[in-house]
């Protein structure tokens, strides 16, 4: 957990130092926010559960940039019963028209319990913005990459996949916002989907409540583990 935590808040750091050094002009081209929620039960069932988000984005003229990091710890009275961590950047290169756009995204992925040391994945690819006003955005994209996974037996597996995504905001309302983010990687051996809903309110000036539902299926895993996850997160968000 210490090593996650720490990781966390260096990507948290990161992305603070990024807003800084906008944070002269009379408007930031960067955006942050950091989340945390934590839960904590005593009694007949002792657990405690730490969940944490750091994230990073700027939109300009030519370029969109995204950073993101997340980490997750749950443990009861015996032992560690839930660990992850993962960290992706994301660029897109934005062409003629705004509306299409190619991008490239390099994603970490460390957890516990799930049968790999870690995953990372690089794509690169093309993107299109279906739709875009004033309150909803609809982005779709696809494409190429490779996938290095590491067993926690030691073995490693390398393969190419393909990857597409549909990424959709809302702004319900001035204090409301509504996003779904669904994405299929389709390997030699293993497919990975995965879809992360959230609903996010303002409680009050940079501070709001978020609550998010991910479910991620994986079609091959090591024996002994379940093909899908699904997490339920409450989280106080600060928007810098």
């Amino acid at each position: 957990m210490k090593k996650s935590l720490t990781l966390l808040a260096s990507a948290m750091l990161l992305a603070n130092n990024a807003y800084a050094e906008d944070a002269t002009s009379v408007k930031s081209l960067w955006k942050a926010s950091a989340e945390l929620g934590f839960v904590s039960s005593t009694g007949n069932t002792e657990t405690e559960t730490l969940n944490a988000k750091a994230k990073a984005s700027t939109d300009r003229k030519q370029w969109r940039h995204v950073i993101e990091a997340t980490s997750l710890y749950s443990s009861d009275a015996i032992s560690t019963t839930a660990q992850k961590f993962t960290l992706s950047g994301k660029s897109d290169y934005k062409l003629e028209g705004g509306k299409n756009f190619l991008f490239g995204r390099v994603a970490y992925e460390n957890e516990k319990f799930s049968g790999y040391e870690y995953r990372v994945t690089e794509v690169i690819g093309y993107g299109r913005r279906i739709f875009e006003d004033d309150i909803k955005t609809l982005d779709l994209e696809i494409g190429p990459g490779l996938r290095q996974s590491k067993f926690d037996n030691g073995d490693t597996e390398d393969e190419t996949l393909l990857r597409a995504a549909a990424i959709f905001d809302w702004n319900i309302s001035k204090s409301s916002k509504f996003g779904e983010e669904l994405t299929v990687e389709t390997g030699d051996d293993v497919t990975i989907t995965k879809s992360v809903t959230s609903l996010s309110s303002q409680i009050d000036g940079n501070l709001s409540m978020k609550v998010t539902f991910t479910y991620k299926n994986t079609s091959d895993v090591p024996v002994g583990v379940d093909d899908t996850d699904t997490e339920t997160a409450v989280t106080l968000v600060y928007n810098f």
